[in-house]
Parts: C-alpha cells; structure tokens; sequence
C-alpha cells in the first residue's frame, strides 16, 4: 500500500512540474523537492524559485541558464559547502536577485561574479560576520541580513547606491560606517543591542526602525529630515525628543518606553499614525497643545495601557482632538 501511494506521489509530482520549455518564470515553492532530477530547466528561464523544498546541493544545470535574473533558493537545506560552486557560475554573472534566507550558513557566500546584483538577501541563517560583503558588487540596492549573529556592520562602504538594509535581530551594538550609504532609504535595526543613535551624517532616510533595542534617549535623528516613517518601540526612552525638524513624519511608534508625557511634535504637520502606548503618560490635559500641528492629519492613535487611558472621557476628548481620527487603539471608527 505504502508503494502504490509512494508511485501515486510520484506521478502527481511529474504532472506538476512539467512546464512549458520556452518558459521564463518558473516556481517550484512547496514541492518538498530534495534535488532536481525530475524537472526540466527551460534555457530560457530569466526567473526560477526554489523557496521552501528540501535542497542542500546546486543542480550543476542552472549554472547554463545565461538568462536568469532572479534565484530563490530561500528555506531550503543549503550549508556553506552547498551554496559554495555558485561562485564559478560565469553564465550568471547577469544575475540581479539571489535570495539564500533561511538556510544553514554560516558566512556570507562568495557571490562577487554577479557584476549588476541588486538584491541579496542571507536574512534567517546562522552568519557571524558581514565579511564578504567587501566582494559584492556595489550595485546593490536591497541588502538583507536579518535574523543571524552578527556583532558589527562593516565591509559596507562601497554600497553607494543601497537603499535598504536590513540587520535586525542580530547582536550589534554600535551604528557604525554608515556614512558612504548616502542613498539609503530604509534602515531595519530592531532587536539589537544598540544603546545611541548615531547615522553618520546620513540625511535622506526615510524609514528607520530601531526596535527592542536599549536606547534611553531618541537624540540622532534631528538631521534626518527627510524621515518618514520611525519605529522606536520597547526601548527604554523617557522623553520625545529631537522630533522639531522631523516635518516630513507620517509614522511615529514610541510605545512600550518610560514617557511621561507628549513633546516636540508640534511641527509634525504630517503625523498621520502616533504610537504611545504601554507608556507612564498621567494626563490628557496637554494633548491637544503637544499635538497642535497634526490636529487635522492624525488618523491613528494608541495610547492604551497608560494611565491617562484610564479616564472616563478617554475616547469622547480624543475625537474632539482630532476630528478626522479613525482609530483610538484598537477600536475602528466606521
């Protein structure tokens, strides 16, 4: 019984990935593949996904597909020694994504032959350092690292045209050698050990999220005027401040810190999602005047589990606040 469903599973198996062989995009997620053996690789394939199968070696013949664009190899079984022949794959040297999250390894891979990379992602693995990195093609646009063990950010100045990094979850302590990334937009350092801000000059970011980690102050970001997004969350922080300058603000998460009280947003004119929660602000008295300049954008408000929520008007005074709110908490206004 156990073979004729074993056959049953194989048959299906075929039927499944027989592809057309002029195809350009193929995706194989989910089929619990262990190798390749019994699917065909169209040479014309630009796209092939591999995400969530059971590989830990390369199939020598995706090295000839000189069209491919984008490879995800993400959840699979891949350890160093698995990933390692890609670094001889001259006919992919006009690869442009390769995605290896949420494998096995252990070090950045060699993948200094894709001359026009522009995502690279080895976020989810068990990497302890960002050597490597110093090889890769500074066309990269998209960098993600999240999810390892790495205690410092470094072998990064070349990468003049990144515009998102992302090395949350990791063990790094100090923001460091950011100062050549003048075109970031997107920095992604929650679940850190960071104690100070430090952006290195850097101007023109328009989200940065430096979540769980041990800050106590928010000075650093007072140049970022371009900032558009700030995620500051389970911190330790006791006052709102260096926020006068941040004009450009839609999006501001402080929750679960140690606030008091509600400062410098006054020239937030943008301020569309304001995030307060699980803070020590006593009092709803000084709202209306500490939120002057976002009066009429606020959409979003959370303020649940201080003690100024506590108060028999809560809901009624923020309304009167802001008119056009359309959330307080977890409740939607129809």
């Amino acid at each position: 019984m156990e073979d004729k469903n074993q056959a049953s599973s194989d048959e299906n198996l075929d039927q499944t990935v027989e592809i057309d062989l002029s195809s350009t995009v193929l995706d194989l997620t989910s089929f619990q593949l262990h190798d390749l053996n019994s699917v065909e690789l169209p040479a014309s394939l630009t796209e092939l996904d591999l995400t969530a199968n059971r590989l830990s070696s390369l199939d020598p013949r995706i090295s000839h597909l000189s069209n491919l664009k984008k490879l995800s190899l993400r959840q699979n079984l891949f350890d160093d020694a698995g990933v390692e022949p890609i670094c001889n794959w001259v006919a992919l040297s006009g690869l442009e994504e390769l995605v290896l999250r949420d494998n096995k390894l252990m070090k950045i891979p060699e993948v200094g032959i894709f001359k026009g990379l522009l995502i690279f992602d080895v976020s989810f693995n068990e990497i302890t350092s960002l050597n490597g990195l110093s090889k890769i093609s500074n066309t990269l646009r998209e960098l993600y690292v999240s999810k390892n063990e790495v205690s410092k950010i470094e072998e990064i100045d070349h990468f003049h045209d990144l515009q998102i990094l992302e090395l949350g979850s990791n063990r790094l302590r100090v923001m460091e050698n950011l100062q050549n990334l003048s075109n970031l937009q997107e920095l992604w350092l929650g679940r850190n050990r960071i104690k100070v801000v430090n952006l290195c000059g850097l101007k023109c970011i328009k989200k940065i999220s430096l979540q769980s980690n041990r800050l106590t102050s928010m000075k650093g970001f007072e140049d970022c005027v371009a900032l558009e997004e700030l995620y500051l969350s389970h911190n330790g922080i006791a006052k709102m401040e260096g926020l006068s300058t941040l004009v450009n603000l839609h999006v501001l998460d402080i929750s679960s810190n140690k606030l008091t009280s509600i400062d410098d947003v006054q020239n937030l004119t943008r301020l569309e999602d304001l995030w307060l929660n699980d803070n020590q602000i006593e009092s709803l008295e000084s709202i209306a005047e500490a939120v002057a300049g976002s009066t009429e954008t606020l959409a979003t408000i959370y303020l649940e589990n201080n003690p100024c929520a506590k108060s028999s008007n809560y809901s009624a005074a923020l309304k009167q606040i802001f008119p056009k709110i359309q959330q307080i908490d977890s409740y939607l206004f129809a």
